[in-house]
């Protein structure tokens, strides 16, 4: 059995995922070692990542600048207790420019004292190198009664259910 020869065109979309891999793997590391320096060097100048504001959650926000998405990171830092914070990828998916990252947080909100656990899905594109755009795919899961809010997870769409 022989093996099929790899075409020009499958060894473009092999490197572009490769890349995207490798900015993403960067993001990570960065975004663990809280080096707002390199995460502002890894996203695009413009982004459009869109949460759905809450004032109880004051770094949940939507940002457009490649500063505003590492100051997230910051700001999240300053309202939870950093020491509590747990992260787990679970599944991390690559296709060409696209990856997407799957798994569990938690942590406790430094205000009100409360625990928050679950699932979070994390979709984004890289192109040339630097992260575009977090598509509104994803949305963080927090458990709303850790913050004492209810949130929209959307703007046009309905509110979480009370618990």
């Amino acid at each position: 059995m022989s093996a099929r020869p790899t075409t020009d065109a499958a060894k473009a979309v092999n490197s572009v995922a490769a890349a995207t891999r490798a900015v993403v793997q960067e993001f990570l590391a960065a975004r663990l070692a809280g080096d707002t320096k390199r995460l502002v060097e890894l996203f695009a100048e413009e982004v459009d990542w869109l949460l759905a504001e809450n004032p109880a959650a004051p770094w949940i926000r939507a940002r457009s600048s490649a500063a505003e998405c590492a100051v997230q990171f910051t700001e999240l830092m300053q309202h939870t207790v950093p020491e509590h914070a747990r992260a787990s990828i679970d599944t991390f998916l690559v296709d060409g420019a696209d990856a997407v990252l799957m798994g569990h947080v938690s942590g406790t909100v430094r205000a009100t004292e409360k625990s928050f656990e679950g699932p979070f899905a994390l979709h984004l594109s890289v192109v040339e190198g630097r992260i575009t755009r977090p598509p509104p795919l994803r949305e963080q899961l927090i458990d709303r009664r850790s913050l004492h809010f209810v949130r929209r997870i959307r703007p046009s769409s309905t509110q979480m259910p009370d618990s």
